[in-house]
């Protein structure tokens, strides 16, 4: 009994240790505040604001719109998870303009050490010439540490849209009268291969 009351204890001091630590770490002042209020934009695809620099606020709106208008949301959770879900369809176009750029530029980069440097033609009568070369090429071009991190990000943001939208579904079911949908999303396989 008396060692429970000194774990008791320890843990009260440890827990007030914690308080006043935390206390102590974060931003201080506004300016670092301000600064750090941007830090996600750093990540770009994971950014907390929806819109970036160069992209165009009419378009967003658009989508904006026309999710708005199929998915027909009432009161404000069903508004919330729309919003969730226009944000990462954003956030997924966003992504897929990035994977294509990456990838126009692996494509269309030069190695300098390359001995064939001859642009598209090059490329023609590499692929001719040098067939094994050239697919190692275009593989590194799709199969490369930054493809493979976007391509991440897209299904993390994918999984995003379908956990809201099924449970934006689930919500509309129960309104109005349905049997809602079960909880959980279910991945099937029916194509027959085991």
């Amino acid at each position: 009994m008396k060692r429970q009351a000194e774990l008791a204890t320890v843990s009260e001091k440890q827990l007030k240790a914690n308080r006043l630590n935390a206390k102590k770490g974060g931003i201080k002042t506004s300016k670092g505040k301000t600064i750090s209020r941007y830090n996600a934009m750093k990540h770009g695809l994971l950014c907390k604001e929806v819109l970036i620099e160069g992209e165009e606020e009419k378009s967003l709106k658009e989508l904006e719109r026309k999710v708005r208008a199929s998915l027909q949301p009432v009161g404000e959770l069903e508004l919330l998870l729309t919003d969730r879900i226009i944000a990462n369809i954003w956030r997924l176009k966003r992504a897929m303009r990035v994977e294509r750029s990456s990838m126009e530029w692996q494509k269309n980069y030069q190695d300098p050490f390359d001995d064939n440097p001859g642009g598209e033609l090059g490329s023609t009568v590499e692929a001719i010439v040098n067939p094994q070369k050239h697919r190692e090429k275009v593989t590194s071009m799709i199969a490369n540490p930054s493809t493979e991190r976007l391509l991440r990000y897209e299904a993390m943001i994918e999984r995003g849209i379908y956990k809201a939208l099924h449970e934006l579904q689930r919500i509309q079911a129960a309104r109005a009268g349905d049997k809602p949908f079960a909880p959980l999303a279910i991945d099937l396989d029916v194509s027959g291969d085991i």
